[in-house]
């Protein structure tokens, strides 16, 4: 699979099916003082940076053919996916397959420095990194994120969709269609607050996946990509 920034031409078709276009973005920055692991939780809203961000994508991608726009039912997705809908005349759609992953670790604080590894009773869900054994398996976000990918390729078949979800599932299905191995560094997720990892299929069938950050700029320095942890400054990670 292509890791290019490029994306097909809007409403493209040929002899071998239409080109349709989903992008998977994620969310925009969280109010979170505390540095919560928010997980599924309600009541966490996009921050002012946050809503920023959500208009700069919106912005982005305000000359696109979208025709379709989904969110995770969360309030920091609805609220990232709103303009978007909003500046193509949509009516925004929600998605519960589109959710954050499921972690036993939710509703704590669990970023670097804060001694969250060395609490004995903590240790029994970080047995297995592999699938995990804290959280939802990556099996399970595959086959979810798939059937929601696939359901905006057929809602906007032939133009582009926008689909709005968290870190975790956008880079575990990315790394299931680029054929890479499930587990990881969570550290080293190309997975950028706001950040848009597109999907192009031809027909039914994915033939590329593209990754753009058009709000880069307003993304603090240790949540970019890539980002050494930060003591001091939450999960570098994000959620």
């Amino acid at each position: 699979m292509s890791d290019s920034n490029s994306s097909s031409s809007s409403g493209i078709s040929d002899s071998n099916g239409d080109i349709t276009v989903v992008h998977v973005m994620r969310h925009g920055e969280v109010a979170n003082p505390d540095g919560v692991l928010y997980g599924r939780l309600e009541g966490y809203h996009l921050s002012e940076l946050g809503r920023r961000m959500a208009d700069r994508v919106a912005e982005h991608l305000a000359s696109r053919d979208v025709t379709y726009v989904c969110a995770s039912p969360l309030e920091r997705a609805q609220e990232t996916a709103t303009p978007i809908a909003k500046a193509h005349g949509l009516d925004l759609a929600s998605d519960a397959r589109l959710l954050e992953a499921e972690n036993v670790f939710q509703g704590k604080t669990f970023g670097v420095g804060d001694g969250a590894l060395k609490r004995p009773e903590n240790w029994k869900h970080l047995v297995n990194p592999f699938k995990p054994s804290w959280g939802e398996p990556y099996v399970d976000q595959v086959v979810r994120m798939m059937g929601a990918l696939d359901a905006a390729k057929d809602a906007a078949r032939g133009h582009e969709a926008v689909l709005v979800s968290h870190q975790l599932p956008i880079w575990i299905v990315r790394s299931y269609v680029e054929r890479r191995r499930l587990w990881h560094d969570p550290r080293k997720r190309q997975c950028t607050l706001a950040s848009l990892t597109t999907f192009t299929y031809r027909g039914d069938k994915i033939v590329s996946v593209g990754y753009t950050e058009p709000a880069r700029d307003l993304v603090p320095a240790h949540l970019l990509a890539g980002a050494k942890p930060v003591k001091g400054k939450g999960k570098a990670f994000g959620a």
